[in-house]
């Protein structure tokens, strides 16, 4: 089975292509399969080091408005669309997978065009422009949430609810590997906090507050990821704050965890953004976990993601501008001081989770394949 896969920009797009790769591989057996990004996205970096052949068309990302920019792009779209159909010619695909990012336009357009069997992954609530206009091309389209089905105007047998593939390691990491590896106390409740890789100020910030309140607290433990940005000014605003969290040794600050997995196989409670990715991987762990949405996000799908969950009951929801230390706090104690609706939360986020989404979306590319044979 041949197989070419594009998604780039992003590593929320990049990783999840890897990990529906390795699946494909697994249950296709004899399988080449061929990434097609662009060279200035991380896929760039990362894809030739996981091992898999790379090839680049030049592409850019459209505008969310009316300007001469985006007439410029949609004439540079044409060629990308002409490359990549070189490209397709050339490797002879039996089935191309796209997973978000401006790139997966000119290849899924131009495998659609030469009529070989199309899917798109789309991961969040809100479907991006370039997911719904493929959606009028491709084969079938595979939906991280149920929800993401109203925005599609195509038929409903396109449409599949698979989940977000995560990596494996995310279900094979173990509580106690976690607790050793990180040093954390097994008989303490832990706290994961993350703000995504490069952090998030405005989680940082409201943390003051966590630590004051909870130093010395011996229910609890939290593990802080602040991003390497913001690492050095937190530890600094501590010390010059007067937070003394050493003494409680309850307080871990991290720049950043090259582990995620087994942070998560610690994790009770989680507080964290809300892309598509790390949700996935919450609730395939079955954490509860607060929320606060990038408000910054494209078509604000941060905050659709959440409310999905928030609505489920797998998940409390904090508004970025609303967020304070004082809010924090209030949520992480109605978790800590009611162990049923932590209990019950986790049980919700379990039955959210979605562990074989990866599987599922090879299934689904295999499937297409032998309907042409």
């Amino acid at each position: 089975m041949r197989v070419i896969i594009s998604g780039g920009g992003t590593g929320g797009h990049i990783y999840p292509a890897i990990t529906i790769a390795n699946e494909v591989a697994k249950l296709a057996g004899n399988c080449e399969i061929l990434f097609v990004g662009t060279k200035h996205g991380l896929e760039a970096d990362i894809v030739p080091k996981e091992g898999f052949p790379f090839a680049t068309i030049e592409v850019r990302g459209l505008e969310r408005r009316l300007s001469w920019k985006n007439v410029r792009t949609l004439f540079a779209t044409i060629g990308s669309v002409w490359h990549a159909a070189q490209i397709i010619k050339k490797f002879k695909p039996d089935v191309v997978i796209g997973t978000g990012g401006y790139v997966c336009g000119p290849v899924l357009l131009a495998a659609s065009l030469l009529k070989i069997p199309t899917i798109i992954q789309e991961q969040n609530v809100i479907p991006g422009v370039t997911n719904k206009i493929l959606s009028r091309f491709v084969d079938k389209i595979a939906l991280g949430y149920q929800e993401a089905a109203d925005y599609f105007s195509c038929r409903s047998e396109k449409i599949t609810i698979t989940g977000n593939p995560i990596r494996p390691e995310v279900m094979s990491a173990s509580r106690e590997s976690g607790v050793a590896e990180l040093s954390l106390d097994p008989d303490k409740l832990t706290v994961l906090v993350v703000g995504g890789s490069r952090g998030a100020r405005s989680i940082n910030n409201a943390m003051f507050g966590v630590y004051r309140y909870f130093s010395n607290n011996q229910r609890i433990q939290i593990l802080h990821v602040t991003g390497q940005s913001e690492y050095n000014s937190i530890v600094d605003n501590i010390k010059q704050s007067g937070i003394e969290i050493s003494s409680g040794g309850n307080i871990i600050i991290k720049p950043y965890l090259y582990n995620m997995p087994v942070a998560l196989a610690s994790a009770d409670v989680a507080v964290f953004r809300a892309g598509a990715v790390g949700l996935a991987e919450l609730t395939a762990r079955g954490i509860p976990a607060i929320l606060i949405p990038y408000p910054y996000a494209a078509e604000n799908h941060q905050e659709f993601n959440a409310r999905a969950l928030e609505k489920q009951g797998a998940a409390i929801v904090i508004a970025d501008k609303e967020l304070t230390d004082a809010k924090l706090i209030e949520a992480l104690e109605i978790l800590l001081d009611h162990p049923e609706v932590l209990s019950n939360m986790a049980k919700k986020s379990k039955e959210l989770g979605r562990p074989q989404a990866a599987q599922a979306i090879a299934r689904l590319a295999i499937s297409l394949k032998e309907t042409l044979i």
